[in-house]
């Protein structure tokens, strides 16, 4: 839904058209959402609790991944692309969900956090079953980003300044 999940299938149907009619190999990567300490979801929830912002909890779950497993599996998936085009969705093996990844991260930082909203019975998750089967398991768990975000954030480490707006429902981004 939204003009940015439109132009991601209008591009992948250009991609795929021009990969069957002259033989291009290529890899389609569905990447959702990749993290690392200066941007990303638990970023996002995490500056939030560390400014006593309220955290809206109707996007009740997200998928999230090490930017760098993400690199390495793009890459990697060079050697997987053919025609017509290989897909693969990238993206953590956990679901996470968003209330306790923020209570974690308050835990991590000293804060409590506060929460608006009820968990909607949808969400926008990728199953990345056959990315891990093929290239193994992220390094870092969530566990481990999540400690080592609210770190970040607590001792004022540089940011992006980039949201993800994942929590976003009406495809505006």
């Amino acid at each position: 839904m939204g003009e940015y999940a439109m132009s991601c299938l209008g591009r992948e149907r250009v991609m795929s058209h021009f990969s069957e009619k002259y033989g291009t190999r290529l890899a389609l990567i569905r990447l959702n959402y990749a993290v690392e300490m200066r941007y990303g979801v638990l970023v996002d929830l995490a500056q939030k609790v560390h400014a006593g912002e309220p955290i809206d909890v109707s996007t009740g779950m997200a998928n999230v991944v090490w930017q760098g497993y993400a690199n390495e599996v793009t890459l990697r998936a060079l050697l997987h692309a053919q025609a017509p085009p290989f897909t693969l969705n990238l993206t953590g093996p956990e679901l996470i969900s968003v209330r306790q990844a923020a209570t974690d991260l308050g835990r991590v930082m000293g804060k409590e956090p506060s929460f608006v909203g009820e968990e909607a019975n949808t969400a926008l998750l990728s199953n990345a079953a056959r990315c891990h089967r093929l290239f193994g398991y992220p390094e870092l768990a969530p566990a481990e980003l999540i400690e080592l975000t609210a770190r970040w954030v607590a001792d004022g480490g540089p940011l992006l300044g980039k949201p993800t707006k994942f929590e976003r429902r009406d495809g505006r981004f």
